[in-house]
C-alpha cells in the first residue's frame, strides 16, 4: 500500500515537469563568432530544409529576429538560406556574411548582443512576451523578463537570467 502511494507520488512529481522539446534549434543565446543569435537562425534554416521545423516556427522564416540579425549583417535572407544550403560550417557561413554584407566592429557586436538578450524586457515587445507566456502556460513565470529566456523556458532548456 505505501509502495504504492510513493510510486503514484513520485510519477505525479514526474509528468509536472518541464518536457524537453526535441528541436533541431540551439538557444538564442548561443554565439557564433561572437553573436547572439546567428547559430539559432542557421539551425532554423537547416532544420526547414530537412522538414524537421515544427509548423509553429515556420512563419516567423526570415521575419523578427531572423531579420534583424541579417539586417546587422546587411545581408539578404533568402541569399543566406541559398549557402547554407550549400553545407559548411556555422564560421564558415558566418565569414561568408561578412563578405557579402558587412563585419561588424566589436563595439556592434557588444550592443546587438545586449539588445537581443534583453528584448521584451521594458520595452516594444514586453505586451508580445507576456502574450506567448501567457498562451505557453508559463503567464505566471515571473523570472521569464525577456524573449531569450522565454524561448529557452519552451523550449524546455534551463537559462540564465537574461536582464
Amino acid at each position: 500500500m505505501i509502495v504504492k502511494y510513493v510510486l503514484e507520488k513520485i510519477r505525479g512529481v514526474f509528468h509536472s515537469l518541464p518536457v524537453m522539446k526535441q528541436l533541431p534549434m540551439r538557444s538564442p543565446a548561443a554565439k557564433v563568432g561572437g553573436l547572439f543569435y546567428f547559430g539559432r537562425m542557421l539551425d532554423k534554416i537547416r532544420a526547414q530544409a530537412n522538414a524537421e521545423l515544427p509548423a509553429e516556427y515556420q512563419p516567423n522564416l526570415g521575419r523578427g529576429f531572423d531579420k534583424w540579425c541579417v539586417d546587422l549583417l546587411e545581408i539578404d535572407y533568402e541569399l543566406l538560406v541559398r549557402r547554407v544550403l550549400k553545407d559548411g560550417s556555422d564560421d564558415e557561413i558566418l565569414q561568408w556574411a561578412f563578405e557579402h554584407g558587412r563585419r561588424p566592429t566589436e563595439n556592434d557586436i557588444w550592443f546587438w548582443n545586449e539588445f537581443m538578450r534583453k528584448r521584451g524586457w521594458c520595452d516594444d515587445i514586453t505586451e508580445v512576451l507576456q502574450r506567448r507566456k501567457e498562451e505557453a502556460g508559463m503567464g505566471n513565470r515571473s523570472e521569464i523578463e525577456t524573449m531569450f529566456a522565454f524561448i529557452d523556458a519552451d523550449e524546455g532548456r534551463p537559462f540564465p537570467n537574461a536582464v
